[in-house]
């Protein structure tokens, strides 16, 4: 083992002798063998390995080995310096492989270290795009769990600083074709990730990409599967499909497919939805990505059929008046309760289908079922007015600071799913059935409208390591779905308004 005189020594040789350093190969060799001794001579090799690196490419494979090893040293100041010199290694043929093993070294759990992994592999990027993303690819496709997460993640968060110089079209098409490999076998995590990286790429942007990303969202919520509403696996993975495929959606890139979906699949098993997330009202967060989805809808074959499901599914929630005994009190011991959010879903979703057959109440039900659909629709926009009439009273006269109050923030949302509720109800009694109005669904910001312009008749859409993570599921078993709609969505059913009103669940009496 060369002592620190002799590396010193043959480094002179090597530096002196300009252009004519690769005939010095017994000298790089000493040098090489610096990685074998203590730690001054770790520390030497790993500045002067990389320096004539390029002068000795039959030692190629000798020299890049010998830097690995100072990569795994226990010294950590050892460490961090060979992994800064890496990126000089990263040539030709030999690039590939330094991306491969920069991408291993993300597992560290040392914070310097971890920042220099990120900027060397950031380095070679701008080298040879493609030739880094093979190395980074080979790790997510093949390589140790946290190794694939980190890779993952490093994607997700460091494409997006590149320069256009280097995602290239096809880099990015590269990026397309090794995602799509990784999405056959992905947690739910791992899918969004990955659908935040393809939505960012500037080749998807427009309507075709768009469409294409939409495909990928289908086949991976394997829309051609019958749907089964007792797996919570199964449930859990269209609610992350649909959420990332929402986004998506516009007047030109269709929810056709998966509106269908829902109609036909969900709606119908809607009360036998299973979760394990506590607490997660599971029913309304489906009906939430429906109402989001149905603005988006294009030529439907099934549009009648999905109307009618949608028709009979917004009457479970729209009871009929209590009867009445003959003393004029309810024979019923309790009054209906009426779930405001659930209605306000479905018959947001109800309205938005209905444009595309606007005589489907009139021509498509006889008259007996349609006068049953006005009298609920009519006892329940009675209750409606009075909840609204409650929640006004109590939010009149508070501003600022008054309305950030956990209590009144939900109020506020109340007051919102109630305004809507009355605005298509009053849509809906007009003689024929109208379609015109147009609200801003309760979870969604309300759109700003410019002076002079009309708004829109359709809502639209819109470092340390990490720590390791503990041994959990495989792959294939998706991961919990985080609901879309802020913290106040699981509030919503339990909000108490006095003793009468609740606004997932209030009763009728005034």
């Amino acid at each position: 083992m060369p002592s620190v005189e002799e590396l010193y020594r043959n480094y002179g040789i090597l530096a002196d002798a300009t252009e004519q350093v690769g005939q010095h190969k017994d000298a790089y060799q000493v040098i090489l063998d610096g990685v074998k001794g203590g730690t001054k001579e770790k520390r030497l090799a790993a500045q002067f390995i990389p320096k004539f690196f390029k002068h000795f490419p039959e030692l190629a494979d000798s020299a890049i080995n010998a830097q690995l090893d100072l990569c795994e040293d226990e010294d950590v100041s050892i460490r961090r310096q060979a992994i800064k010199e890496l990126p000089q290694f990263a040539t030709g043929e030999n690039l590939p492989r330094v991306a491969d093993i920069l991408t291993q070294l993300l597992q560290t759990d040392d914070s310097a270290e971890f920042n220099l992994v990120n900027n060397a592999l950031l380095s070679i990027f701008k080298m040879d795009a493609k030739g880094t993303l093979g190395g980074l690819f080979s790790q997510i496709l093949q390589g140790e769990d946290i190794v694939r997460e980190r890779a993952i993640k490093f994607l997700s968060t460091k494409l997006k600083t590149l320069p256009d110089e280097v995602l290239t079209k096809e880099v990015e098409e590269l990026i397309l074709t090794e995602s799509k490999k990784v999405l056959e076998d992905v947690t739910g995590e791992e899918f969004v990730l990955f659908m935040k990286i393809l939505s960012g790429l500037k080749s998807l942007q427009t309507v075709s990409g768009r469409q294409q990303l939409v495909e990928l969202v289908a086949e991976q919520a394997d829309l051609e599967q019958t749907f089964n509403p007792s797996d919570p696996d199964c449930v859990d993975r269209l609610l992350q499909c649909t959420r990332q495929a929402v986004p998506l959606f516009s007047k030109n890139v269709h929810s056709t497919r998966f509106v269908t979906y829902f109609c036909e699949q969900v709606l119908p098993n809607l009360s036998s939805l299973t979760t394990p997330v506590e607490g997660l009202d599971i029913q309304l967060e489906v009906l939430k990505l429906l109402a989001e989805m149905s603005s988006f809808c294009g030529d439907m074959e099934k549009l009648e059929t999905n109307l009618r499901k949608l028709f009979d599914k917004l009457l479970e929630y729209m009871p009929l008046p209590p009867e009445e005994a003959e003393n004029g009190e309810n024979a019923g011991n309790e009054e209906p309760k009426l779930q405001f959010s659930y209605v306000e879903c479905l018959l947001y979703s109800f309205h938005q289908l209905g444009r595309k057959l606007p005589d489907f109440l009139t021509a498509k039900l006889n008259a007996e079922k349609l006068k049953d659909f006005k009298i609920r629709l009519q006892y329940f926009a009675r209750g409606l007015q009075v909840y609204i009439r409650q929640l006004r009273l109590a939010l009149q006269g508070k501003t600022g600071e008054a309305l950030k109050t956990e209590e009144n923030k939900i109020k506020v949302v109340a007051l919102k799913i109630t305004n809507n509720i009355n605005v298509l109800i009053k849509d809906l009694f007009h003689i024929p059935p109208s379609y015109k109005s147009t609200v801003t669904l309760s979870w969604k910001p309300v759109q700003k409208v410019e002076i002079g312009q009309k708004r829109a008749n359709e809502d639209t859409t819109s470092g340390s390591p990490p720590k390791k993570s503990p041994a959990g599921p495989k792959r294939d078993a998706r991961q919990i779905y985080n609901p879309p709609s802020g913290k106040y969505s699981s509030n919503l059913g339990n909000f108490n308004y006095g003793e009468r009103f609740r606004l997932g669940t209030s009763n009728m009496r005034n």
